[in-house]
């Protein structure tokens, strides 16, 4: 079967997405052979503006509409504690939870040597520049990297480095209602609450 050149560049397009094999490509791609026109051209609109219409903050790192973003410029948040995530999803799951009220610092990262990442491929120099310039007046300091072996390593050198900038910052992990292993994202609203009132001194 020879299949048309834009089918198979869409198919392409597909299996280039993380964690979308072959079989999955095909599927989505015919699937949208079916979608009215009117839905394709949302779609499409929607691909053109992901980027565009997107920034990423230049004091946390998320990404939103407007730099600062709307969470860096709330001045109904405690801008003493600071919470430092892997992920832009994980700052999604933590807000799902409703109780924790401060700011964050996206890492989009975690050190990983297998894969060549280091502290300078993600944003921990900002983070500790951050402390360094004193601003928002941090006091408390919540390392929310996923409980992985990655993500523990990542929190011991981002503890370390903090200590040595600021010995009065009090440094916390979450801990108690995340399994080894597990990704923030996936944790439901519950958990989250528990992990983080169950935070341990580091």
């Amino acid at each position: 079967m020879i299949i048309p050149k834009a089918v198979q560049n869409l198919i392409d397009s597909f299996e280039r997405l993380p964690g979308v094999g072959p079989k999955t490509a095909q599927r989505l791609t015919f699937y949208l052979l079916h979608v009215p026109q009117g839905e394709l051209d949302k779609f499409a609109n929607s691909l053109q503006s992901l980027k565009k219409d997107t920034v990423l903050c230049s004091i946390c790192y998320m990404i939103g509409e407007s730099d600062p973003c709307g969470i860096c410029t709330d001045s109904r948040r405690d801008h003493s504690t600071i919470c430092v995530v892997e992920q832009p999803l994980d700052v999604l799951a933590l807000e799902k939870s409703e109780r924790y009220k401060g700011i964050y610092h996206v890492l989009h990262g975690k050190i990983d040597p297998l894969n060549n990442i280091g502290p300078d491929e993600i944003f921990i120099g900002q983070l500790i520049q951050r402390i360094k310039n004193k601003k928002p007046g941090i006091k408390e300091m919540i390392i929310a990297t996923n409980p992985t072996m990655e993500g523990e390593a990542t929190a011991m050198y981002i503890a370390k480095q903090v200590k040595a900038q600021d010995p009065e910052i009090r440094i916390t992990r979450i801990g108690r209602g995340l399994p080894i292993g597990a990704d923030l994202e996936y944790a439901d609203e519950i958990t989250l609450q528990r992990a983080l009132e169950g935070r341990n001194e580091y």
